[in-house]
């Protein structure tokens, strides 16, 4: 228990709030400072990278763009293959998409296709979950390209904007975990 008390209080120590970024009256939760303390990323990729080991993961997926920061450090952390989801139009050769609807508009993220097999268990990877529509989108696409999803794993919850409970039907009983809530 103190293990998990002192990763929540070092990681919670380095992310920094930007009141009113991107737009007046959002408190915007800004990890680099977590980031540049070597310290702090190196357990904060260990507790992410233990997570893809528990949950059987065969390859990790890194939502754009955070997602890549912290998702590619756990893969080769936990020995295994990174996935890159990106925005639309991002990534050469055939990919699959999965359109997604935000608060004003939609949204599309793709990935290659033959990067996931039948045989993948994949653990998403990303640094905040707030409403979860990227990361539902994720899974459908994850599901989409034949592979099985292992669980999300995220750095902070936003619990207060509702994506948990977007989330856990998605996931059909795949975990979701959160190093910090919010």
């Amino acid at each position: 228990m103190t293990e998990l008390t002192d990763i929540t209080a070092l990681l919670l120590s380095r992310i920094r709030d930007v009141p009113d970024y991107p737009e007046p009256g959002v408190m915007f939760k800004d990890i680099t400072p977590l980031l540049a303390d070597p310290a702090a990323f190196t357990a904060l990729t260990d507790a992410l990278a233990a997570l893809a080991t528990d949950a059987g993961a065969t390859k990790i997926v890194g939502l754009e763009a955070r997602g890549f920061i912290l998702g590619a450090p756990v893969a080769v952390r936990a020995g295994l293959g990174f996935i890159p989801v990106r925005k639309a139009g991002k990534l050469p050769g055939a990919t699959l998409s999965q359109a997604y609807d935000l608060e004003y508009g939609s949204a599309e993220i793709e990935v290659h296709a033959e990067d996931l097999t039948a045989g993948d268990r994949v653990l998403v990877v990303d640094d905040v979950l707030a409403t979860g529509g990227t990361a539902e989108a994720s899974i459908q696409l994850i599901r989409r390209a034949g592979a099985e999803v292992a669980g999300l794993a995220v750095l902070m919850e936003l619990g207060f904007l509702g994506g948990r409970a977007r989330l856990e039907p998605a996931l059909v009983g795949a975990p979701l975990e959160a190093l910090l809530k919010v």
